[in-house]
């Protein structure tokens, strides 16, 4: 549009002229002199003044008459991609004037310095001169030729510079405003954009020969390939661009893989074209940029077919730039004839797509600016919908849904920061455990055992917020919590430990207030409450530990003896380390790694070895481990019974080794209360003692008094069934425990051995001889063999002797030994008493 001026009125309002022109072919190769061409007879007429024979290596001469017109003094050669021009003036057959130019020489050494070739000449009234014109080129040969009077062609060249300049800075506006588009933006698009444009304003700089006289005049070799180079990267930068603006990827998955198939092409072009001869290549960078560009004006009607709005600037401004690139590239294969559209379509095109290609982004700024607008005002009612449902959520994972209570994960996160903000102030953390909820949901249905619980809630709510040193959990809806629900039958609460204890009585009327029934539906009812209380510091540093210790301590003999109990590590049966050592203890037991070791019991009445008792030991821990720890270990955590029938067997071994070296002895073996509540182990007894009939009735079962009063109903049911089988009954530990005298006599016992604590101080203390003398008197009445443990000094055996106490164990005779030890201790102990014997 900038140049229809151009060419409708500056043209025909200058003095110009095209010349008759003739011409000569020649083969490539085929070189002639001017004398020679001037002779020659091959002479043709053009029939146009503009000739074009496309990509050829030909060589062509022109010749044509130096006008009479004295106002014609100018030839103009409008086409600036010519490798040779060689311009020669004949007068009556002589060569007058020689001038050799073209775009394989320096700029500077064209006699007018433009971007087009021109040669000035003296006009000629006689009619005897004329022009020679020798053109050869790797690229289109194109020689539009016109004759000019020289101030014309300048102010006809003035004027189109001009308009070339305007076309040229709007073309330089559009690059710099979308760069600082893309530079604020960060969007690729932009800087496609940039790119493109860029691209066909070298492509345009080199067809028409700007660059060559601005950019590099000096550098002819840069002038000769640029064209090789801008074309494909031009061609590449716009697919990129194409598929970026109409978002081929997300709306057009073929059409987007079409798209880089020919990026990938155009890439190979800028490759292979470079180390190709110039014809060659410049014809397939044109045969490639032709399908290139009718496809981009494809691709616009086909998105805009689907709806895409954006696609509608996109098809008239790219299609006017395919247009006029793709007339501009027929007119260089040779396949349009030259004039005005033809020569300046790119031009024409690319101004028609400036324009267009603005307008779309300016209304994709916009478009985009709405979407964000849109997508910002629906992020921000999602986010309140989510905040709300978020909130709705925090509630309810963070307080029970039936009490209302804060949950384990609020009272956690309410302890540790608690303990974060004083972590030297001592904390306690108050476990309440309802012991009897289960049997009152059994009793009275899950509806009414929760509005019970509810009942208990709101109860124990109002005795915690009036107990001393109670700390808030926080507050909800307006309710402020001071204790939190940890699972359906487990409350919580924290407070200063110090200031508790300051105010006892009142921590035993809470404590009274908690036990307490609950009054539903004219009932009482009874929930058993057990406290557990765990102290920061002393008992923990972290939330998880602090509860965990409280729970173990509410479930301990002694909460549930008093209701209330503080932790105590050594009570601790669940820590990490223990959890280790169950491990430990299982792989022991499968790779025979637990040993037995014996210890003697001697007969007070003969002086000889009268039993042995088989105590349990793990050789090989770095840590001991004593032998009442791995029975409670293996109780707890379901080992005791492939324990228990490992011990046995091992026992019978190990009499077996004894009778082979002449000790006649019996052998005790400690029986846990969990074996006698199972119900095969009576059974599993009588079978491996009928397998093992040399030791009937001389292995005895020990069982501590302390352990069958647990279950003493069970535990009697057990010991009479394998009394009957023959095994003779101990009972352990005698005096430790709360037994009483008419369970004692129940037993199918026949030995009593009493425990280490009244042993100990009996040289010193005359109350525990007192209870000794008692309770050999009362066992021997009732028909038990006595035997004292832990004797550890000669004064003590010899008071038990005059006591009539039958036997003593401990640490006087020796300590528990291996049976290769015990066997040499034994064979010592002959000696030396076969050495006493007077001889």
């Amino acid at each position: 549009m900038l140049l229809l001026p151009l060419a409708f009125s500056c043209r025909g309002a200058e003095t110009f002229r095209f010349p008759d022109v003739e011409f000569i072919r020649l083969a490539p190769g085929v070189q002639i002199s001017a004398e020679e061409a001037l002779a020659s007879s091959a002479w043709q007429p053009l029939e146009t003044s503009s000739p074009n024979f496309g990509y050829t290596l030909d060589t062509v001469w022109f010749r044509l008459n130096v006008p009479a017109d004295r106002q014609i003094d100018l030839l103009e050669i409008a086409h600036s991609q010519l490798d040779h021009v060689a311009f020669y003036v004949v007068d009556n057959g002589k060569l007058t004037e020689a001038i050799i130019t073209g775009d394989r020489y320096p700029f500077t050494q064209r006699p007018i310095l433009n971007r087009h070739f021109l040669f000035p000449f003296s006009p000629d009234a006689s009619g005897n001169r004329k022009i020679l014109l020798e053109i050869r080129t790797e690229g289109t040969l194109q020689v539009p030729m016109t004759l000019w009077n020289t101030q014309a062609f300048f102010e006809h060249a003035s004027v189109e510079e001009q308009l070339h300049a305007v076309y040229y800075g709007i073309l330089i506006s559009v690059i710099f405003f979308n760069l600082f588009v893309f530079f604020a933006l960060r969007e690729p698009v932009y800087l496609l954009y940039v790119l493109s444009t860029f691209g066909y304003l070298l492509i345009i700089g080199n067809m028409n020969g700007t660059a060559f006289q601005l950019i590099w005049p000096g550098s002819p070799d840069i002038q000769n390939r640029a064209m090789l180079f801008t074309v494909p990267l031009a061609v590449i930068f716009t697919l990129l661009f194409s598929r970026s603006f109409l978002r081929l990827k997300q709306t057009g998955p073929l059409l987007n893989r079409v798209v880089l198939g020919f990026v990938t092409l155009n890439a190979a072009m800028v490759v292979i074209t470079g180390i190709m001869e110039y014809s060659t290549a410049m014809r397939l960078i044109v045969a490639m940029a032709i399908p290139s560009t009718l496809l981009l004006t494809v691709i616009g009607p086909l998105q805009w077919f689907r709806g895409k709005p954006q696609a509608g600037y996109y098809t008239v401004a790219w299609g006017a730039l395919s247009l006029g690139s793709a007339i501009t590239a027929a007119n260089k294969y040779g396949l349009l004839p030259n004039n005005f559209i033809t020569t300046y379509g790119m031009e024409i095109g690319s101004a028609f797509e400036v324009i267009l290609l603005a307008l779309a982004l300016a209304a994709r700024l916009y478009q985009e600016r709405q979407d964000k607008v849109e997508a910002r005002e629906a992020e921000l009612a999602a986010m309140a919908a989510r905040r709300s449902a978020e909130l709705k959520l925090i509630e309810s994972a963070l307080h029970n849904p039936l009490t209302g209570l804060p949950n384990r994960a609020s009272f956690e996160m309410q302890v540790s920061d608690l303990i974060r903000q004083s972590p030297d102030t001592r904390l306690g953390v108050v476990v309440i455990h309802m012991n009897n909820l289960q049997s009152v949901t059994k009793t009275l249905g899950h509806q009414n055992s929760d509005r019970i619980l509810e009942l208990a809630s709101r109860n124990m709510s109002a005795i915690m917020r009036e107990l001393p040193g109670i700390i808030s959990l926080g507050q909800h809806n307006g309710r402020n919590f001071f204790l939190a629900s940890l699972d359906s039958e487990t409350f919580a609460c924290v407070v200063e430990a110090s200031v508790a204890e300051n105010a006892r009585r009142a921590v035993v009327h809470a404590l009274d207030a908690v036990r307490s029934p609950i009054d539903y539906l004219g009932m009482q009812v009874p929930l058993n409450a057990q406290v557990g209380v765990a102290i920061s510091p002393v008992n923990g540093t972290d939330s998880t530990s602090l509860i965990r210790r409280a729970i173990i301590a509410e479930g301990s003999d002694r909460a549930r003896e008093r209701g209330i109990a503080y932790y105590k590590p050594s009570c601790d049966s669940y820590s990490a380390g223990r959890l280790t050592m169950v491990s430990e203890l299982q792989q022991a037991l499968a790779n025979d790694g637990l040993k037995l070791h014996v210890q003697p019991k001697l007969d007070l009445n003969t002086g000889r070895i009268a039993g042995m008792e088989a105590l349990i030991r793990w050789p090989g821990r770095d840590q001991p481990v004593g032998a009442d720890e791995i029975i409670v270990l293996a109780e707890q955590t379901g080992l005791i019974k492939p324990l228990t029938r490992w011990v046995l067997e091992q026992s019978l071994q190990l009499r077996s080794c004894l009778l082979e070296t002449g000790h006649v002895v019996d052998l005790s073996v400690n029986i846990s209360p969990n074996n006698l509540r199972e119900p095969d182990f009576p059974l599993f007894v009588k079978r491996l003692m009928s397998a093992h009939p040399r030791h009937s009735g001389a292995i005895i079962f020990e069982v501590t008094e302390t352990s069958m009063m647990q279950d003493p109903v069970n535990a009697l049911k057990a010991l009479n069934s394998l009394a009957n089988a023959g095994i003779p009954i101990s009972i352990d530990d005698f005096g430790s425990g709360y037994s009483s005298l008419s369970y004692i006599k129940q037993l199918p016992a026949s030995e009593i051995k009493i425990d280490r604590s009244l042993i100990t101080d009996l040289a010193t203390r005359e109350e525990d001889r007192v209870i000794v003398q008692t309770t050999i008197d009362m066992c021997h009445n009732l028909g038990y063999l006595v035997v004292a443990e832990g004797v550890e000094h000669e004064v003590t055996a010899n008071m038990l002797k005059d006591m009539g106490c039958d036997m003593i164990q401990g640490y006087l005779l020796s300590r528990p030994l291996p049976l290769e030890d015990m066997l040499i201790w034994l064979a010592e102990r002959r000696k030396s008493a076969l050495q006493q014997v007077p001889g």
